[in-house]
């Protein structure tokens, strides 16, 4: 069972070297893509299993998926792993589009979409909501106060959403408001943490991954069929193997499935 999956290459050639390495797995075939148009392309492929983003500039190429589809509501979600007192944490991180997750209505889309994303790779669900400040400190701004307020009504939205979906029945899902404390929602092993917005989000990754050293698999599109895996374009040789083995393990189980 061969695994296909395009791979971007710009200017940083890390992603270059790591598909070089990828080949030597004799079930999966990295192919480079060298501009937009041909990783574009790659999306309508049905021979195609994944795409990579690779080391390619990504606001062309995301707005280019959107546009093939329009119908959809497209959100990307870090998948990112660390270890912490001796044991495996792995966690998904939404919104990280710095344009993502401006209203409620859109990070209870996100929320559903990682809950789901959670369930098909056969764990439980924890979530963490954040906002921008302890309960405590409603009235210190506006700003503080339409974050606290957001992340209270997410939570509500999403509670009644688990409780009346049938989809969810039987399923082991938890939910808490962690407000600011991502410190403590990181301690009690949330596997899903989602940011008070896309900004948030960003910086959260930033320093977890870039600064920190935390191990990111790339940031998965859900909301579509194919699998499209977003990533730096300044990552490490090990950070784009990371990613193309997350995308060659998600290949495999859909190919199970089909």
């Amino acid at each position: 069972m061969m695994i296909e999956i395009v791979l971007g290459c710009g200017e940083n050639k890390n992603s270059l070297l790591a598909s070089e390495i990828a080949n030597e797995n004799n079930d999966l075939h990295v192919k480079l893509a060298y501009n937009d148009e041909e990783l574009v392309a790659a999306m309508t492929n049905n021979e195609i299993d994944a795409v990579i983003r690779g080391s390619l500039k990504s606001s062309n190429i995301l707005k280019n998926i959107r546009d093939l589809y329009s119908d959809k509501a497209i959100y990307r979600v870090s998948y990112i792993k660390n270890e912490i007192g001796g044991k495996e944490y792995e966690f998904l991180l939404a919104p990280v589009g710095i344009d993502e997750g401006i209203s409620l209505d859109e990070k209870l889309d996100i929320t559903t979409k990682a809950i789901d994303f959670m369930l098909r790779l056969g764990k439980n669900p924890k979530i963490a909501i954040l906002a921008g400040g302890r309960k405590e400190d409603l009235g210190r701004s506006c700003d503080i106060n339409k974050s606290i307020k957001d992340s209270e009504d997410l939570t509500k939205k999403v509670n009644e959403l688990i409780a009346n979906s049938r989809k969810y029945q039987d399923k082991d899902i938890t939910l808490k408001n962690y407000y600011i404390l991502i410190e403590k929602a990181i301690k009690e092993n949330n596997n899903i943490i989602i940011a008070p917005d896309g900004i948030y989000g960003n910086i959260i990754f930033r320093t977890l991954v870039l600064v920190n050293s935390w191990h990111s698999y790339g940031a998965i599109a859900l909301g579509i069929d194919k699998i499209f895996i977003d990533t730096s374009r300044d990552q490490s040789i090990e950070g784009y193997l990371r990613s193309i083995n997350f995308a060659y393990e998600l290949a495999k189980e859909r190919k199970k499935v089909e």
